[in-house]
């Protein structure tokens, strides 16, 4: 289980879905089709929309919403209810084996994981990659992939939720 289908430049698409949109988020949206068309079907809906409306959505998704977030991206807060938890310090440990290093953000955030898996897979550094792949994202992306189809409003973080739950499809028992 590691990415079989996923070049980076798709896994690094996916990771920059993950980041709040900005002033500009549309034309990169546009600029975003040739390699990844599946981008098409949502523009319309949100160039009609207002930003603050785009922006409000994925702060209900992924920051902060009441009673619960319904799909905080990073996989302490998702498995384990917490932030920063034990998968922090075991993605920095992977990082570093792999000379990388999450300085902006936590390690355990899944834009940060996605693009890892990216790195890992341009180096051809397989043995981390599927540990990446085993030991985190396995554990806790399909279903993070099928909560976030069911839970977004907007067209654009349902088809996100499709294209992250082909990376790793859930396995049968949990579907």
């Amino acid at each position: 289980m590691s990415f079989p289908s996923a070049d980076p430049n798709r896994l690094r698409i996916l990771a920059a879905l993950l980041a709040m949109p900005e002033d500009d988020a549309l034309d990169a949206l546009r600029d975003m089709l040739p390699a990844a068309p599946w981008l098409e079907p949502s523009l319309p809906e949100l160039a009609r929309i207002p930003l603050t409306h785009w922006q409000a959505e994925y702060t209900r998704l992924f920051i902060s919403a009441y009673p619960r977030t319904p799909c905080p991206p990073y996989e302490s807060a998702y498995r384990q209810g917490i932030m920063d938890g034990p998968p922090t310090t075991e993605l920095a440990d992977l990082y570093r084996r792999a000379g990388l290093q999450a300085l902006d953000l936590p390690a355990d955030y899944l834009g940060t994981m996605l693009e890892c898996a990216a790195y890992l897979k341009e180096q051809g550094l397989d043995g981390l990659l599927r540990e990446l792949t085993e030991e985190h994202l396995g554990l806790w992306l399909p279903r993070f992939a099928r909560d976030l189809c069911d839970q977004a409003e907007l067209a654009l973080y349902r088809a996100l939720g499709e294209q992250l739950g082909a990376l790793i499809p859930e396995p049968p028992d949990h579907a």
